[in-house]
């Protein structure tokens, strides 16, 4: 549909240019494409840093609730489940990596098929 409309109105519009620095970000790297999957893979890359950065923050204020509980069961449990839960998002997270691995591996014989995609153009 896209490119159908810019089949057909592309000589009345004219070219469509990039905002500055646009370029910067996509298509002046070798092997860089521009397009929506690098921009997809770059922010499937930002959430799980941040998910990363997040159970390590949660892991630490669960530690020092444990540390501070001072014997009490219900904080102790409270900090346990914090921990258990963050201990559980980072594997769940590693388990997409192993997962989007696997299927790669078995429907393109590539690892990071779809982890990291080669886009070639015509």
């Amino acid at each position: 549909m896209f490119f159908l409309f810019f089949s057909i109105f592309g000589p009345i519009i004219g070219p469509i240019t990039p905002p500055p620095g646009v370029s910067n970000w996509i298509g002046n790297r070798p092997g860089a494409v521009p397009g929506f999957i690098p921009f997809l893979n770059s922010l499937v890359n930002l959430l799980i840093v941040f998910a990363g950065i997040y159970a390590f923050i949660n892991l630490v204020f669960a530690g020092y609730g444990f540390i501070s509980a001072g014997g009490d069961p219900k904080n102790v449990e409270k900090a346990w489940s914090k921990i258990w839960q963050s201990l559980l998002g980072l594997t769940i997270v590693a388990a997409s990596f192993l997962l989007a691995a696997l299927i790669g591996w078995i429907l393109f014989q590539d690892t990071g098929a779809i982890l990291a995609p080669k886009i070639t153009g015509p």
